[in-house]
């Protein structure tokens, strides 16, 4: 059986106030002004420059955000299994229900642990409110396989942005539906993988600067280059501090695409080049609506793309320089099943047929790094 979901509730991160260290500080400051003979005054100012310092390097380092972490077991033998799916919800209509079905069904077979969402959780403009019924009715009375009560994670696309983003990340939608849990970016750390997940779509310049008829929320986000600017300083050091035999990055955009939407030229240029340098494995994305699987030309690099939860069948495909393993212009979605050594990739129609498999062992680019 898999692992149960089991999040750090223990760790919550809170970080002093500057207002309340330096007060805690004074109360320090003041016994030993009291213990210091008066005419060694010069001690007294050694004090306080001593915890004057102390207090400028905890500032500094408490202003450096943490990506939150979980921590799902994987299974008694060391295996894991999940799925993964996106830009589904649209209250069971564009085959959302037959997808979902198909999912019960092959996620029984897999006994998975857990189920990954990359976004555009809610359409067409997100939640408008934390009691928005949308979150009932294109998630908890869809997706109702014994086999999919699981813990999901989930990460928000563009077209959440254009509803209430805060509703959308409230813990009471856990309490409405216990396998929810949606946030900006965190890690869930099941041993054998590391997943990150990565709040894409601030990257993404037109939503900020042309973002014609839509509206995005921004709270929390704003002003966009501090936003990302932190955000990857947070994941390089996660990446550099994982020790995972896996390493998967999850976020809603495209990296590599020959679909609708394409490359995403934002994550290109700033996250390529740091997840070839951490030897990341796989990135797994949704935001174009098909499923694809390309190999990196230049990277040990695999991009998935799970977004045919609903509303697909776009018709297009465009030339790119990197290697098409799998295209498919239709609704479906992706399982992986991973092991210290293998890792099990197959991509399924809305009627469960496979139509592609992949996999791949570690001892393989071990041998060729």
């Amino acid at each position: 059986m898999g692992g149960r979901f089991a999040p750090l509730s223990g760790l919550r991160y809170a970080p002093l106030s500057s207002s309340h260290f330096l007060s805690v500080m004074l109360s320090i400051i003041s016994p030993c002004e009291a213990m210091v003979w008066s005419p060694c005054r010069p001690v007294n100012v050694m004090v306080r420059s001593l915890l004057a310092a102390v207090f400028s390097l905890i500032l500094c380092c408490s202003s450096m955000a943490e990506l939150k972490r979980f921590f799902h077991p994987p299974k008694s033998d060391g295996s894991l299994s999940f799925l993964a799916i996106g830009d589904w919800g649209r209250n069971g209509t564009f085959n959302q229900s037959l997808v979902a079905y198909q999912m019960g069904i092959i996620g029984e077979e897999l006994d998975i642990d857990f189920v990954i969402s990359v976004g555009d959780n809610f359409y067409e403009s997100g939640l408008r409110e934390v009691d928005d019924k949308s979150f009932e009715e294109s998630f908890t009375n869809i997706y109702t396989a014994s086999s999919l009560q699981k813990q999901w994670y989930s990460v928000l696309g563009n077209h959440d942005y254009r509803g209430n983003v805060m509703a959308q990340l409230d813990p009471q939608l856990g309490k409405i539906d216990s396998r929810w849990l949606c946030m900006r970016s965190f890690i869930v750390d099941a041993e054998i993988a590391n997943f990150f997940f990565l709040d894409t779509t601030p990257f993404v310049k037109k939503y900020w600067k042309n973002p014609k008829k839509n509206r995005y929320d921004w709270r929390e986000v704003a002003p966009r280059k501090k936003y990302i600017s932190t955000l990857l300083k947070d994941l390089e050091r996660a990446l550099g501090e994982s020790a995972a035999t896996w390493k998967i990055v999850i976020g809603h955009h495209t990296l590599r695409s020959v679909s609708e939407h394409g490359e995403t030229p934002e994550l290109v240029k700033l996250l390529l080049p740091m997840l070839i340098n951490y030897g990341v494995d796989i990135y797994i994305n949704g935001h174009d609506h098909c499923l694809q699987h390309i190999s990196s030309t230049d990277s040990f690099i695999h991009f998935l793309t799970s977004g045919g939860g609903s509303k697909a069948w776009r018709g297009i495909i465009m030339p790119t320089v990197e290697n098409v393993e799998f295209f498919y212009d239709g609704q479906g979605f992706v399982s992986l099943q991973l092991s210290s050594t293998e890792a099990n990739i197959k991509f399924y129609d809305v009627f469960g047929a496979v139509l592609h498999q992949w996999n791949t062992t570690k001892e393989f680019y071990d041998y060729i790094v």
